[in-house]
């Protein structure tokens, strides 16, 4: 009796206007999150939205689709679907691949194709199961009387479809509770853990027994002088300082290392190490980014005397070093390594400093939304296909034929019409093999 309850309770989730009002609200928290500024700080609301500000902050919409009551929703219209699922479409799959034979064409509306074949034949059962099969369908005979089907995987895809909604609902809900986002600025040669968090999901958590360690950083320019892509030499370690794994990542092919994948997002340059004198004493200067005849640059100074400073100018990570006064009047092109002297005093520019900006990501959910929205490319395409039924019986020495499809009639009456003409010919040719048997025989 409470399974029967329960059961009867679930099935009105499946109500079609009940899914319809659920999916109108998902799509208009979908376009409301689309409009409203997502994940800003509280002073930006306050700036933008001073009427309305303490409403967006007390129900959440300035993070929308991390909601409770949006994931709520979400997990609502994904049991309506497998409710649909289990006791509407399942069932109607499994009715259809029943047999259904019929002797009395007044059971069909008058949309369905009927016509009669007056044949005599006594061997029409063959012939006609011949035919069915040369058009693929499958044939099931029973009292003198035949049925057959094809395309019953058309009857399949809005099953594949709810699934494929669940799934992609599904893993925006993993994505949600089990996924983070953490963002790094890492100096080349420099080893890191992972901390700056973006965002992270109720039950997510960083990996702690695993080091990272940013082994390079360059740059590959076009002729141009522009920047074709920017490479980091990834390694990621154990504890005991074991390499795990390593590769030389850049934007669109990350690093991924089950669960964490690690994407190149942006660099930096940061400044200059100089060895001054013959002591190896190192300084480090700052750079500092700026613009010169609209080409991007980045200046740092080296402060000579209380009268007289001296910059170092770059223009790309190829190019040498332009050692400049105050005026802005070039006085030398360094190198890296080479020594040059200011006031008798050696100096060697020994490194430019680089940073690489990491993006690390952990999200379980997104396997589940790819699966989703494959499964749904392929229903689409399997939606295409027609499901088609015939029934023939023998009755007062004529054939009965009806046929009945859900979608492309134009197809299903050209398989009418190869259905005839395939059956004259099996019929033919039965008559004239028995008229040369009779033949022989007398």
């Amino acid at each position: 009796m409470n399974k029967n309850f329960v059961w009867k309770s679930l099935k009105k989730l499946a109500n079609l206007n009940f899914s319809l009002v659920i999916l109108s609200m998902i799509a208009f928290f979908c376009v409301l999150g689309s409009i409203l500024e997502q994940d800003r700080s509280i002073f930006y609301y306050k700036l933008n939205y001073p009427t309305f500000y303490v409403f967006i902050m007390f129900l959440g919409l300035d993070h929308i689709f991390r909601t409770w009551w949006f994931i709520f929703v979400l997990i609502i219209f994904i049991f309506s679907l497998l409710v649909c699922t289990f006791s509407t479409q399942l069932p109607s799959l499994k009715n259809a691949r029943r047999w259904k034979f019929l002797y009395n064409k007044n059971v069909f509306n008058k949309n369905q194709y009927i016509f009669q074949n007056n044949s005599n034949s006594q061997y029409f059962v063959s012939n006609i199961v011949y035919s069915l099969i040369r058009l693929n369908f499958f044939v099931f005979y029973r009292n003198s009387a035949l049925y057959s089907y094809k395309g019953l995987y058309g009857r399949i895809a809005p099953i594949f479809v709810h699934f494929s909604i669940a799934a992609i609902l599904l893993g925006s809900v993993c994505s949600f509770l089990f996924s983070f986002v953490v963002q790094e600025i890492v100096p080349k040669g420099e080893i890191f853990h992972l901390k700056n968090v973006i965002h992270s999901g109720f039950y997510s958590h960083l990996p702690s027994n695993i080091i990272f360690n940013v082994n390079d950083f360059f740059i590959d320019y076009n002729f141009n002088g522009s920047i074709r892509q920017f490479f980091t030499s990834l390694s990621i370690s154990s504890n005991n300082h074991q390499v795990l794994s390593n590769k030389i990542i850049s934007v669109n092919k990350p690093l991924r290392f089950f669960p964490i994948t690690l994407y190149q997002t942006d660099w930096k340059i940061d400044g200059l190490r100089i060895t001054l004198g013959t002591n190896s004493h190192f300084i480090q200067k700052k750079f500092v980014k700026t613009h010169i005849n609209g080409k991007s640059c980045w200046l740092s100074n080296l402060v000579i005397n209380n009268e007289n400073n001296l910059f170092f100018v770059l223009f790309n990570l190829d190019n040498k070093l332009l050692l400049c006064n105050i005026n802005g009047m070039i006085l030398q092109e360094v190198s890296l390594k080479e020594k040059f002297y200011i006031n008798n005093t050696c100096f060697i520019v020994q490194d430019i400093i680089t940073s690489t900006g990491l993006q690390a990501k952990i999200d379980p959910g997104i396997f589940l939304v790819y699966f989703g929205f494959f499964v749904m490319m392929l229903s689409t395409f399997i939606s295409y296909m027609s499901y088609s039924q015939i029934w023939i019986y023998y009755s007062f020495g004529s054939l009965n034929f009806l046929g009945s499809t859900n979608r492309a009639s134009l197809f299903f009456e050209r398989d009418i019409v190869y259905l005839n003409q395939i059956y004259s010919y099996y019929l033919y040719y039965f008559f004239k093999q028995a008229i040369k048997i009779n033949s022989i025989l007398a």
